[in-house]
C-alpha cells in the first residue's frame, strides 16, 4: 500500500499561491474527524503517487506525523496542463459502509480475435466496507470476439457479496466490433442519404 505524507494547509493562503509554491491542495474528511483538514502536498510526491493510485485507491497518508488509512475520493486534474490540481481523501473507519469506484482495467486489447474493443464504462461504482474495497477490475480481452460484450452484472464485482454495486446492471462495460462491418456501415449510410436526396429532387421537379 503507497504511503503519503502531507501537511496541513493554511486557509489564509489561496489554493493558486500554494499551487505555484510547488503543492497540490486537496482535503481530508471522515467520520471520524470533527472537521475535514485542508491539506498541501508536495506536486513531486503527488505525481509520483498518481502514476500508481487512481480514483478508489487504498493508501497510508502521514498528516505532520500522523497516520491514517484513507481512500482517493476525487482527482481534479487538468488535462491540458496535465497537472494534478486537487485531491480528496476520506478517512476509513472500520465497519463503515463506502462509496466508491473500482477502475476498469483492459489486458490484451489489441488480441480481440480480430475484434476492436471499445470501452464504454470507465468505472464501476459501488458501497463496501474499507476491508472489502475493490480498486481495479480487470478483464482479459484475448478471450472475446467480434460481437461480444460486457455488462456490468457480468463482473465478478456484481457477484462479490461484500459488495454492493450501484452502477445499472445492464449498463454496456465494453463492446467488442468488427472493423469490417464498422467500416461498411458509414458507405451504407451515405448511400441511404444519397437517394433521399435523389428522391427530393425528384419530386421538387
Amino acid at each position: 500500500m503507497n504511503t503519503l505524507s502531507v501537511q496541513k494547509r493554511d486557509l489564509a493562503t489561496k489554493a493558486k499561491k500554494i499551487r505555484q509554491a510547488g503543492f497540490v491542495t486537496g482535503n481530508v474528511f471522515g467520520k471520524n474527524l470533527s472537521e475535514s483538514i485542508p491539506i498541501q502536498i508536495d506536486k513531486k510526491d503527488a505525481e509520483k503517487l498518481f502514476k500508481t493510485c487512481h480514483k478508489g485507491s487504498k493508501l497510508k497518508m502521514s498528516i505532520d506525523g500522523k497516520a491514517h488509512d484513507v481512500l482517493l475520493k476525487e482527482v481534479n486534474y487538468n488535462i491540458m496542463k496535465r497537472e494534478i490540481l486537487e485531491l480528496d481523501f476520506q478517512v476509513l473507519v472500520k465497519g463503515e459502509l463506502i462509496n466508491s469506484v473500482a477502475e476498469i482495467v483492459l489486458h490484451n486489447k489489441d488480441k480481440a480475435n480480430g475484434g476492436t474493443v471499445e470501452l464504454m464504462l470507465n468505472e464501476v461504482a459501488y458501497k463496501a466496507k474499507p476491508d472489502a474495497l475493490v480498486e481495479t477490475i480487470e478483464i482479459d480481452c484475448a478471450t472475446l470476439h467480434p460481437g461480444d460484450s460486457i455488462k456490468v452484472s457480468d463482473l465478478d464485482i456484481f457477484k462479490n457479496k461484500k459488495v454492493e454495486v450501484t452502477s445499472k446492471a445492464e449498463a454496456i462495460v465494453l463492446a467488442v466490433v468488427d472493423p469490417k462491418k464498422a467500416a461498411a456501415a458509414p458507405a451504407e449510410t451515405e448511400e441511404v442519404a444519397e437517394a433521399s436526396v435523389s428522391l427530393e429532387t425528384k419530386a421538387a421537379e
